[in-house]
């Protein structure tokens, strides 16, 4: 049985969310993810969280329990106690968080340890508004996958491969301790290495040439949903795989100009997905490639079977 995509949702930050929190834009996104499916919340029966830049960069308590509560899932264990329902937990690793939460679902899914996960991702600057800080490179952004098992032996995901790249890791997010003065919640440094965009590209390319040879992918049946660590990421990665760039995508936030905008960053997988479905995705594809690359260097592949089409 697959891991199969039953709902996706989106969260931006609303005028009225100042400062933004990851708990406000993970939580909305996954109560709209239930009720487009008219299922509970309590029929969740695991959250995972997979957020890292966080609101006061908050590290502790868990920020999936905060979650789960705003999600409304089990939220009294002793008068709504559901076996199945209500067990949430944090799982870091930067831009691949989504693609690591899906193989944790799979084995969850396969061995029948519950009948859904849920799974969350939201960034937002620690001072509540990315917009009022240009040298930080990331959207205040949140997205929330559903994810079920298929009787469908051919459907939904296939393995999850991860892969590492030679050399620093490009990407460091940190508090300065020397620097941050009274305001060090507020704050964050984030150093990004010049070439960090070519060296992401070179890693992408060889991880998507090793699982579609690996997996027996067809390229010109199949969309790679991608991270987005520069603005023409889509089309380099297209160039160097010998694709057609239509059918490589990397998603910026709707309505956003892709020159000037910040990088989705968690929750980037969510926005390649829904934005693939509502751009009318062409019948002529069978298979989404989800790609994620950042930090570390390291990057995340998993084919997705589409249904229902």
């Amino acid at each position: 049985m697959g891991a199969v995509i039953a709902a996706a949702s989106l969260a931006l930050p609303r005028p009225a969310d100042v400062p933004a929190t990851t708990v406000q834009l993970a939580g909305r996104a996954a109560r709209d993810c239930l009720s487009g499916t008219g299922l509970s919340p309590d029929s969740v029966g695991v959250l995972i969280n997979v957020g890292v830049y966080r609101e006061s960069n908050t590290f502790e308590p868990a920020l999936a329990a905060m979650v789960q509560k705003e999600a409304g899932i089990n939220l009294d264990y002793l008068a709504d106690a559901v076996p199945s329902a209500g067990f949430s937990f944090d799982l870091m690793n930067g831009a691949c968080g989504v693609l690591n939460a899906v193989q944790v679902a799979q084995a969850l899914l396969d061995t029948g340890s519950t009948d859904r996960v849920l799974v969350t991702a939201a960034d937002v600057h620690p001072g509540g508004r990315a917009a009022d800080d240009p040298a930080y490179p990331y959207e205040d952004l949140g997205g929330a996958l559903l994810l079920e098992r298929s009787t469908d032996p051919g459907a939904g995901f296939g393995p999850v491969h991860l892969r590492s790249g030679p050399g620093p890791t490009g990407t460091s997010g940190y508090l300065d301790t020397a620097a941050m003065g009274a305001g060090g919640r507020q704050l964050i440094t984030v150093e990004q290495d010049s070439d960090r965009a070519g060296k992401l590209l070179d890693l992408a390319a060889a991880t998507v040439a090793e699982y579609v040879e690996e997996h027996g992918l067809d390229p010109e049946r199949t969309m790679v949903v991608c991270s987005r660590p520069a603005p023409d990421f889509a089309a380099r990665l297209a160039g160097r795989l010998g694709l057609d760039p239509a059918s490589v995508l990397a998603a910026g936030l709707p309505g956003s100009d892709p020159e000037r905008s910040g990088e989705p960053h968690t929750a980037a997988p969510v926005l390649g997905y829904l934005t693939a479905l509502e751009g009318g995705l062409p019948h002529a594809y069978e298979e989404l490639l989800f790609l994620s690359v950042g930090a570390g260097p390291s990057a995340a592949c998993a084919s997705y079977r589409l249904t229902g089409r």
